[in-house]
């Protein structure tokens, strides 16, 4: 009797909703980013034109749930530290990142609200992290 090769288990990707739900995310983060002044501060640390860090930071959370891992494949070597160097990220640019992205995941994340607050903490402990001063 063949037996069957086990199946994987989903990924975060997956079940955050894949791509799409990614990007809904994404693009809710960077329109509050332009629109809230409560990240004023923030969104200053940026280029005029978001559409570029739209999609790297697409790229990025998708290889970092387990998706496609692109943003990797395009950028060995870096981590998120390394991808801001030379950016001044201070605790109040740090809490209105994560802010902003807690609240465009409760806005456009999955339907499993658990799994989407657990990806915000996750990520605001990774601004967090990297906040200088």
């Amino acid at each position: 009797m063949a037996t069957q090769a086990a199946e994987a288990p989903p990924t975060p990707y997956d079940l955050l909703g894949g791509y799409a739900v990614i990007e809904r995310i994404v693009n809710r983060f960077y329109d509050l980013m332009d629109s809230d002044p409560a990240y004023a501060e923030l969104r200053a640390l940026h280029a005029p034109d978001l559409a570029p860090m739209r999609s790297s930071l697409a790229s990025f959370l998708a290889g970092w749930s387990g998706g496609p891992r692109d943003w990797f494949e395009n950028n060995q070597g870096k981590c998120m530290n390394s991808a801001h160097k030379g950016v001044t990220i201070n605790r109040d640019t740090a809490d209105q990142w994560a802010d902003a992205m807690g609240r465009a995941i409760a806005d456009c994340g999955p339907e499993n609200t658990q799994l989407g607050e657990a990806m915000a903490e996750m990520l605001g402990r990774l601004a967090t992290s990297m906040a200088r001063g």
